[in-house]
């Protein structure tokens, strides 16, 4: 197996677009491996931005992003207000935010949704990340759910147990409006990293996978 780093020889400070439809989907789908980031890129900033969430959300979402991004890092968030599971009929009113997006910021990695994932909202951010950035390094990101729509990445990401933990510590704490849905569990998302660690040989045993649709070395 191939081992890659990022930010090789880069003269400036590591730029990071964080795209999530929903207010838990960036943690759940690359939180460990934004924390890594963080901890081995501490000048990275992390332009957080999430599409769709009410009042209560967004605050938990806010919270979120500063634990995993770090308030020195964190650049946002950006807050949209489009209609959850709705969002293909607001297409061109979500398209602008990504245009917007575009003028004002050309990022280094970009981190966005699976384009096969069952949820509508979450292909839809998917398809325009790739529709407006088309000279950057994107990685698209797995949510587990009832769907069953989990499929075989190739590129992994392996994570400590330490940074496993922390993780999981910081979905649980931040998003508390979720706790009574059935899959919103740590042994949901320990069980994935578990998968995805056990698919790469990761030390600790655990990783996040994400689909990497275009490499160039």
């Amino acid at each position: 197996m191939i081992h890659l780093s990022l930010n090789g020889g880069c003269s400036r400070d590591f730029q990071i677009l964080c795209l999530g439809s929903h207010s838990d989907d960036l943690e759940i789908g690359c939180g460990g491996t934004i924390l890594r980031l963080a901890e081995e890129y501490p000048t990275a900033a992390f332009h957080w931005v999430v599409f769709s969430g009410c009042e209560i959300r967004n605050a938990e979402a806010e919270c979120a992003a500063k634990l995993f991004a770090g308030p020195r890092g964190l650049r946002g968030p950006l807050f949209t207000a489009f209609p959850d599971g709705c969002m293909q009929f607001v297409g061109a009113d979500v398209k602008k935010v990504f245009e917007d997006l575009k003028r004002t910021l050309s990022p280094d990695l970009i981190f966005t949704h699976n384009r096969k994932d069952a949820h509508q909202d979450h292909r839809l951010i998917a398809e325009l990340t790739w529709n407006t950035f088309r000279n950057h390094l994107i990685l698209e990101y797995e949510i587990p759910k009832y769907d069953g729509d989990l499929g075989q990445p190739s590129l992994f990401v392996p994570l400590t147990t330490e940074l496993c933990e922390k993780k999981i510590r910081f979905i649980m704490d931040s998003f508390q409006s979720q706790r009574s849905k059935r899959w919103f569990e740590e042994s949901t998302f320990r069980s994935l990293m578990r998968l995805r660690g056990m698919e790469c040989n990761a030390p600790s045993g655990y990783a996040e996978a994400f689909y990497c649709r275009k490499l160039v070395l």
